[in-house]
């Protein structure tokens, strides 16, 4: 399944929403790789390994369920994390990119990408049902993280 949405941040004609600065939202979504209990609410636990300026390997807890990933990081830019195959769980990557078509008019892209088998002619439509679901999720989970991220600025921290 492949999926991407576009977040406005800033409308300059709409004075009633706060403007993030490029750096602000740079450090939100840092933020959300580095502190993801803040943004992700069933996640029980996050171990941070190797970090550096470039990345970081994460381990991730559900419950029993645990996930290994590593966030690579495009400073300014974009934040990728990449989840390879492990378990009963299919690899997968999301990649959201900071996008500036004009001064000050921020966007973020969120692009999802994961190497699930195609399923047989019948199980088709159950699994498009499916990929619409997750879909949905995604876009739900990223319109909350900019939400978290916008509140983290008006409290200061963010810069």
């Amino acid at each position: 399944m492949k999926f991407s949405h576009l977040i406005e941040i800033n409308d300059p004609l709409n004075p009633l929403i706060d403007s993030l600065t490029r750096e602000q939202l740079w450090r939100g979504l840092v933020m959300r790789a580095e502190q993801p209990l803040l943004f992700v609410e069933h996640l029980d636990d996050c171990r941070l390994s190797d970090k550096s300026v470039q990345s970081v390997t994460r381990e991730l807890r559900y419950g029993k369920v645990v996930v290994k990933d590593v966030v690579s990081y495009l400073p300014l830019l974009q934040v990728r994390y990449q989840v390879p195959k492990q378990q009963d769980i299919a690899g997968s990557s999301l990649i959201m990119t900071i996008e500036e078509p004009e001064q000050e008019m921020l966007f973020v892209r969120f692009e999802y990408e994961d190497d699930a088998v195609q399923r047989q002619p019948a199980a088709q439509a159950e699994q498009e049902f499916y990929d619409e679901f997750r879909r949905s999720a995604y876009q739900e989970a990223d319109i909350d993280t900019i939400r978290v991220i916008r509140e983290l600025a008006a409290d200061g921290k963010l810069g």
